[in-house]
């Protein structure tokens, strides 16, 4: 097999630290890796399949020779990737930058790997949240057509990072030593205010827009309609930060045009690539966070008939946000490109 010539930007945080796991794990064919960050991580030695790497400060010039550019996230995407692109490299970015320029495709590789072939040098990854729903969403919209969704989200503190990630630790320490627990991370570094999220809920992720909902909700509602090809769908969402770790949980109600056999949906969910059901009531089977953290896949349970609407159903979904929901589907979508042939020049 032909191997590429991979760049990571953002190779020491949470998402570039999960690609390094990935290729390893996946045996991604790569010649040369080039693990790119900010001046500040710049130098930092990372042992990685035996050898021994030296992070470097990402620059307009970082991107000569690669052929995959994957972007960890971050506002650092729409500065770099017009030079990467420029450079000959395919750029499989991470952040919401380029997600909803008409331009860019938006992809899911089991959902509308098609798209990929639109791409003019730069590929978006969706918004973790929306990539853990349309996973379960498209094996029933292959069904029926669904006309409305109605998502809330129970986020894990991974999808800040890992000082998300430590703030929960270090509350959780405070709290349990009887001293007051810091906040300076959720729901937003960027904001005025921050709150605890140990033995905490925040019902707000990133900011406020005009119309009241956030800007994660927006995504997950706007790119939702671009994945699936659908702008004539109806979706409303509210998303919550819980003291969770790792690994996302929706809580999702569907309308479809047409009634559908709860058999038939399970089914046509557990065929689907990269979804199991796990789902029996009768011995409290159902997906946690807890125990699908580090997996691959989605896992739906709660599966049910809403008895309050005709042809609506209820499920639960839940998946691992840095893996599915980041560094697995950004990988995912450069097999494709690979399998297919379309990397080559």
């Amino acid at each position: 097999m032909k191997k590429y010539n991979v760049a990571i930007l953002g190779a020491t945080g949470a998402v570039g630290t999960e690609f390094l796991k990935l290729i390893e794990e996946r045996n991604f064919p790569f010649a040369e890796l080039r693990l790119l960050a900010s001046k500040r991580s710049a130098g930092k030695q990372i042992e990685f399949m035996g050898k021994t790497y030296t992070v470097q400060e990402a620059t307009k010039d970082s991107f000569e020779g690669i052929d995959i550019a994957l972007f960890a996230g971050g506002s650092v995407s729409k500065e770099f990737a017009p030079y990467a692109v420029k450079a000959g490299a395919v750029v499989i970015d991470n952040s919401s930058t380029f997600r909803m320029d008409p331009e860019v495709p938006l992809v899911v590789p089991e959902v509308n790997p098609e798209d990929i072939l639109k791409h003019k040098g730069i590929i978006a990854n969706p918004n973790c949240s929306t990539i853990i729903m349309v996973m379960a969403l498209k094996p029933l919209y292959d069904l029926a057509r669904i006309k409305r969704i109605v998502v809330s989200t129970y986020q894990a503190v991974s999808g800040t990072g890992k000082e998300g990630i430590d703030e929960l630790t270090d509350q959780t320490k405070a709290y349990s030593e009887g001293r007051e627990m810091e906040a300076h991370i959720l729901p937003s570094a960027s904001l005025p205010k921050h709150y605890p999220i140990a033995f905490n809920l925040i019902p707000q992720i990133d900011v406020f827009l005009d119309n009241l909902y956030t800007k994660e909700e927006m995504k997950m509602i706007n790119e939702t309609r671009k994945i699936m090809h659908d702008d004539e769908m109806r979706i409303t969402a509210t998303t919550v930060r819980v003291p969770v770790y790792r690994s996302h949980s929706e809580s999702v109600n569907i309308e479809f045009e047409h009634d559908l056999e709860l058999k038939d949906m399970a089914a046509a969910i557990d065929a689907f690539p990269g979804v199991q059901m796990m789902d029996d009531p009768a011995n409290q089977v159902y997906p946690m966070p807890l125990y699908t953290s580090e997996k691959y896949d989605c896992f739906v349970g709660r599966l049910r008939r809403d008895e309050s609407n005709p042809n609506t159903f209820n499920l639960w979904v839940v998946g691992d946000q840095i893996r599915k929901g980041a560094a697995l589907n950004t990988l995912q979508i450069a097999e494709v490109m690979i399998k297919n042939g379309w990397l080559e020049k």
